[in-house]
């Protein structure tokens, strides 16, 4: 797993797009943490109304079959930007410079190759589920209060979309660090090794333990 530092920023129009894209992204990780929050508060109510009226949410499920792509896709490119995604860099972590950038585009490259294929697929899905002829404009819907399948159909493509946005930056920023032979590139998140990730938890926990003792005298 691999950590990160802030992502560098100058006046370049790498970063401006950079800054310009991350504002989008974090716009979408709020829509995807405020969707887990209202999930929340619709397992109140369908569980109260179940225990006291006898009368769940009707459609709870299908909400939630709605909701899901909004939780699972919504956020994977802000975390792509500040690298919090689980990385396996065993070999990569090891390099440094012009091969350790050079890596990195490969990786990415390749990496936008399958979100290309993703956004195919997914779209074709959406596009089998949408018919302006229909009604709600939906071939398909939920099994309990037939709600429309396309909105949570299409959020797939969207987020791949900005996804492969955010790759096509970052083999920017990677073709840039090579050319230039610089230790700190542009637009691009800086993983840690497994030694600073290592020292960064102790210091946390540290710090947790004398805010406790604080807390405890």
């Amino acid at each position: 797993m691999a950590g990160s530092q802030p992502v560098r920023a100058d006046g370049s129009l790498l970063s401006r797009l950079d800054r310009s894209l991350y504002r989008i992204e974090t716009f979408l990780g709020f829509l995807s943490g405020l969707t887990v929050l209202l999930l929340m508060f619709l397992a109140v109510v369908s569980v109260g109304g179940r225990n006291l009226f006898n009368a769940p949410l009707p459609g709870y499920v299908d909400w939630i079959q709605q909701a899901m792509p909004l939780i699972a896709f919504m956020g994977i490119s802000y975390a792509m930007r500040d690298g919090g995604h689980i990385r396996m860099d065993i070999v990569v972590g090891q390099l440094k410079g012009r091969g350790l950038w050079a890596a990195e585009f490969v990786t990415t490259a390749v990496t936008l190759l399958l979100m290309a294929l993703l956004i195919w697929g997914s779209y074709s899905h959406f596009l089998r589920s949408f018919d302006f002829t229909s009604p709600w404009w939906s071939r398909d819907s939920s099994i309990d209060i037939a709600l429309p399948l396309w909105p949570a159909k299409l959020l797939a493509p969207v987020a791949f979309s900005v996804l492969a946005l955010r790759l096509v930056l970052q083999l920017w920023g990677y073709a840039r660090a090579f050319v230039e032979r610089t230790d700190e590139p542009i637009g691009v998140p800086m993983v840690k090794s497994a030694a600073e990730l290592a020292a960064e938890e102790a210091e946390h926990v540290a710090g947790a333990e004398r805010v406790a003792e604080r807390g405890e005298g």
